[in-house]
């Protein structure tokens, strides 16, 4: 696979996105995590506050892929 840079956002499918962060090592995954909790902090400080609307779930959970 040849390696190249594309300015198109089509080109950024959900399986180039997963590739690109697992190929980060365990610190660069962590200062994103650190630096996206900023970012969001920094727009909503109260979204600490905010009641969360994820709910657990007792079942199953299936990922389907479009091949």
């Amino acid at each position: 696979m040849e390696k190249q840079i594309v300015h198109d956002w089509s080109a950024e499918s959900l399986e180039e996105k997963a590739r690109w962060f697992q190929s980060l090592s365990i610190e660069e995954r962590m200062n994103l995590l650190c630096e996206f909790t900023d970012l969001i902090l920094s727009i909503n400080p109260n979204i600490v506050e905010q009641r969360p609307y994820a709910q657990s779930t007792s079942g199953r959970v299936r990922v389907v892929t479009k091949t």
